[in-house]
């Protein structure tokens, strides 16, 4: 995957409501996507592929993960 020497990260238009609980995304471009918790910007990050991002997003959608929706 791409290296995060310089990524554009980027927050939920929602993240101002919860009190600083965010996490912020990055595209690798056609790779993946990496994933960090917006209070440790240099903490790890997740990264996934395209292919297990298109199954998380599909999860998202579907309500598989209880109560969060889109």
């Amino acid at each position: 995957m791409d290296d995060l020497t310089n990524p554009r990260w980027i927050k939920s238009s929602h993240s101002g409501d919860n009190g600083g609980e965010c996490v912020e995304l990055a595209s690798l471009g056609g790779e993946g996507m990496a994933v960090r918790d917006s209070k440790r910007p240099y903490g790890p990050v997740l990264r996934v592929t395209a292919a297990e991002w298109d199954v998380f997003r599909a999860g998202v959608k579907n309500g598989v993960f209880g109560g969060v929706s889109v």
